[in-house]
């Protein structure tokens, strides 16, 4: 399974990204199967709080995987948007176990969990611009809001990584950490809330979050459209192809 659902407790649920060979990237089956966790999750009303990270020490998730032609699929932006959780809400508190790399389609998946612990040697951003991709997971939207424009374009349009420790400064992170302490840390918190009424958590949440959402969904038909441009443009044909060859893109003028 590319994505699978353990039980720590009963009231908590953890959600792996099994594709460690890759960095934990996001092929089609890893998409679905992080749509199909959500949709399970959701029906199972005695968990409280989800932690969700990536296998093994490397990585949580390092974006999609850019060796799938992803044009293949006329629903990709319905499965990105439903993978990602990048408009649909979901009533569950959600903290992102960060223990490793965390770039792309990957770091738009911890914008959208309430809480963020990263292990001391993480990296994270979104290098989409450098290989001439749209972040069409959210984050042009939702960066800004929760850091800041100065940061939040440094971030977007140099497609630089931040190690965690300036992650943790922008307030990206609740908590840096040991490596081995990311897991049981975050199970520990998702204890914590999970012992408080779960109506409480669903309504806060629920205010915090409503204006937030509609402003999402009144964004995403322009960042679809601005992904279809992107995705038919010789500029992503160049970055995929130097991404894959370790090259260095060379993007003519437009």
């Amino acid at each position: 399974m590319p994505v699978h659902i353990a039980y720590p407790s009963r009231r908590i649920a953890l959600v792996v990204i099994d594709n460690e060979a890759k960095r934990n990237a996001l092929g089609i089956p890893e998409f679905e199967g992080l749509a199909d966790a959500w949709n399970t999750i959701e029906q199972q009303d005695q968990i409280r709080c989800v932690v969700i990270k990536g296998s093994g020490e490397s990585a949580f998730c390092s974006g999609a995987q850019l060796d799938v032609d992803f044009s293949a699929r006329s629903d990709i932006d319905d499965l990105v948007d439903a993978a990602l959780l990048k408009t649909r809400w979901f009533p569950k508190p959600i903290i992102a176990a960060i223990n490793g790399h965390c770039a792309a389609g990957g770091f738009e998946l911890m914008l959208s969990c309430d809480l963020r612990l990263a292990s001391r040697e993480a990296l994270l951003g979104l290098p989409e611009t450098r290989w001439g991709i749209f972040p069409s997971g959210g984050g042009a939207m939702k960066l800004i809001e929760q850091i800041g424009s100065a940061h939040a374009m440094e971030m977007l349009l140099t497609g630089g990584l931040i190690p965690a420790a300036k992650a943790h400064e922008y307030g990206l992170i609740n908590r840096v950490v040991d490596r081995s302490e990311v897991l049981p840390k975050s199970l520990e918190l998702a204890d914590t809330i999970a012992q408080n009424s779960p109506l409480a958590i669903r309504l806060t949440r629920m205010a915090a979050s409503r204006g937030r959402l509609q402003r999402w969904k009144d964004l995403d038909p322009h960042e679809r459209t601005s992904a279809a441009l992107m995705r038919k443009s010789m500029h992503q044909k160049i970055g995929t192809s130097a991404f894959l060859s370790k090259q260095i893109p060379d993007y003519p003028d437009c």
